[in-house]
Order: C-alpha cells, then sequence, then structure tokens
C-alpha cells in the first residue's frame, strides 16, 4: 500500500509502505494491504511503519527514528488518517 506523511510544512513521507500502526482516538490500530476502507482521527501517539525500503529526504531524516522490532517510528500531537484503495493519507500535526 502507499503512505504520504503531511505536515503543515511539507510532505514528509511518501512511498510504498508494508503496514501502518495509528494511534487512533478510539485505540490504536494497524492497516495492512487491501485493508477496509477508513476515516480517522488521530491522537497524540506513534506511527508505525513496516518498509521494505524506507527512504525520506535527508532534511526530514531526523524526524523518524526506528524501533527495536525494525519500524519507523514519528511521533505526532494530532492528526487525520483517510485509507482508500492501498492508498493512505496521514495529515499529521
Amino acid at each position: 500500500m502507499f503512505l504520504e506523511i503531511v505536515t503543515p510544512e511539507a510532505i514528509l513521507f511518501s512511498s510504498e509502505v508494508v503496514s501502518i500502526y495509528v494511534p487512533g482516538v478510539n485505540g490504536e490500530f494497524e492497516m495492512l494491504n487491501n485493508h477496509a476502507p477508513v476515516v480517522s482521527i488521530l491522537k497524540e501517539g506513534t506511527i508505525k511503519i513496516e518498509s521494505e525500503n524506507f527512504k525520506v529526504d535527508d532534511k526530514f531524516a531526523s524526524k523518524f527514528s526506528k524501533t527495536a522490532d525494525g519500524k519507523i517510528s514519528f511521533s505526532i500531537n494530532s492528526g487525520t488518517l483517510e485509507l482508500n484503495d492501498n492508498k493512505a493519507i496521514i495529515l499529521a500535526d
């Protein structure tokens, strides 16, 4: 599936991913390829991304870190998620 993480400053990440784990206001959840369409408000927490070829622009690399299980993490204060047709867009604050 394709993931794009957008902030007021820039598009931080735009690439194919294996899975996305997000902090929804009604609980944390994970999305995999062919997941049902979803729209959700996100609360403060960590987005975790599993990607085979994680690449991010050098000027945004400091915003991402790697977890012990090899996933990429990105902290947010709040946000919105839309997933439809294997394309996820996260508007993060």
